[in-house]
C-alpha cells in the first residue's frame, strides 16, 4: 500500500511539474509570438487585427522597409550592436578569466580584500555609474565614439566573481604547479592548461556578457549622439519616440524588436553545442 502511495504520489508531483514547466513556456514564449505575428502585419492591420492573430503575411515587405528606411541606417545599429557585443563579451571575457585566474591560483596580501571589493561592484547598478562614466569620457575626449561604450563593457565584476568559482573548481593546482615546475611562464601556464579546462565555463561567462551587452541601452544613451553610432536598443527606442509624428514606424520598431532578437537566440544555440563539446571533452581527459 505504501508503495503504491508512494508511486501515486510520484506521478502526481511529475503531472504538477510539468504542468507548471508548461505554464511558464507559455508565459515567456508569448511575448515573441505576438512580436512574431504582429512583426508579419501591415501597418493598417496592427490595431484592427486581434495581435495574436496573423492577418495579411508581409514580413518580407516589413523587413524590407526596416533595411531601407532612413538610407539603411537599421543596418548600421545592427553592426554597431554586434560590434559593441561580439568585440566588448570576447575582450571582457578574456580580463574576467585572467582577473578570476589571478586571484584563484595566487597568494598575495590583500587578496581576500580585492576580491570582496569586486564582489561589492556586482552590487552597484549600472545606472549609479554611468553620469561619473560620462564625466570621465567627457574629461578625456572620447564620449560620442565607438570607446565610450566599448570600454565599460568589457569590465564586469561578475564574470571576474565566476571565474574564480570556475577556476577553483575546475583548475587543480597540482596541474598548475606541474607547468611552472616544467619552466613554463604564467601566461604560458595560463593559456596552454588552464584556459582549455576552463573553456566550457568561460563560455557562460561570454553568454552573461553578450547578452548584457546587446540589451544595453542606458549607457549608449548617455554616452552618444551620433546617430551612426547607435546600438539597436537605443536605435528602436529614438524610432518608437518618433511614432507619435509618423505612425508608419510602429511597423518597423515592431519587426526591428523581432530581428534584434536573432542574433542572441543564434548565439545561445551555437555555444551551446560548443559548451556541450567542451563538457565531453573535459570529460574525456
Amino acid at each position: 500500500m505504501s508503495t503504491q502511495t508512494a508511486i501515486r504520489e510520484s506521478r502526481v508531483s511529475r503531472t504538477a511539474a510539468t504542468a507548471l514547466m508548461l505554464v511558464l513556456a507559455v508565459y515567456f514564449l508569448l511575448p515573441i509570438y505576438f512580436l512574431l505575428v504582429a512583426a508579419t502585419k501591415p501597418q493598417g492591420d496592427l490595431a484592427s487585427t486581434f495581435g495574436l492573430a496573423f492577418s495579411h503575411f508581409d514580413l518580407a515587405e516589413n523587413l524590407g522597409t526596416l533595411f531601407t528606411r532612413s538610407d539603411g541606417v537599421f543596418g548600421r545599429w545592427a553592426l554597431n550592436s554586434v560590434i559593441y557585443a561580439v568585440l566588448g563579451a570576447a575582450v571582457g571575457t578574456l580580463i574576467s578569466a585572467l582577473c578570476g585566474y589571478a586571484l584563484a591560483t595566487f597568494t598575495f596580501r590583500g587578496r581576500e580584500f580585492l576580491f570582496n571589493v569586486i564582489l561589492g561592484g556586482v552590487l552597484v547598478p549600472t545606472t549609479a555609474l554611468a553620469l561619473p562614466l560620462f564625466l570621465l569620457f567627457s574629461a578625456t575626449g572620447i564620449v560620442n565614439t565607438y570607446l565610450a561604450v566599448f570600454l565599460p563593457s568589457i569590465v564586469s565584476p561578475f564574470g571576474v566573481y565566476l571565474a574564480r568559482i570556475f577556476t577553483v573548481a575546475a583548475v587543480p593546482r597540482e596541474i598548475v604547479e606541474s607547468a611552472r615546475l616544467d619552466g613554463a611562464g604564467e601566461f604560458r601556464t595560463f593559456f596552454s592548461v588552464a584556459f582549455k579546462l576552463l573553456t566550457p565555463s568561460l563560455v557562460t561567462i561570454f553568454l552573461f556578457q553578450f547578452v548584457g551587452i546587446w540589451n544595453n541601452f542606458f549607457l549608449p544613451m548617455v554616452m552618444l549622439q551620433k546617430e551612426s553610432l547607435f546600438p539597436i536598443t537605443l536605435g528602436l527606442y529614438e524610432w518608437n519616440g518618433q511614432t507619435a509624428r509618423v505612425s508608419l514606424l510602429q511597423e518597423s520598431v515592431i519587426t526591428g524588436a523581432l530581428v534584434s532578437i536573432v542574433p542572441v537566440i543564434i548565439v545561445f544555440v551555437l555555444l551551446q553545442r560548443f559548451w556541450r563539446t567542451g563538457l565531453a571533452s573535459g570529460a574525456l581527459k
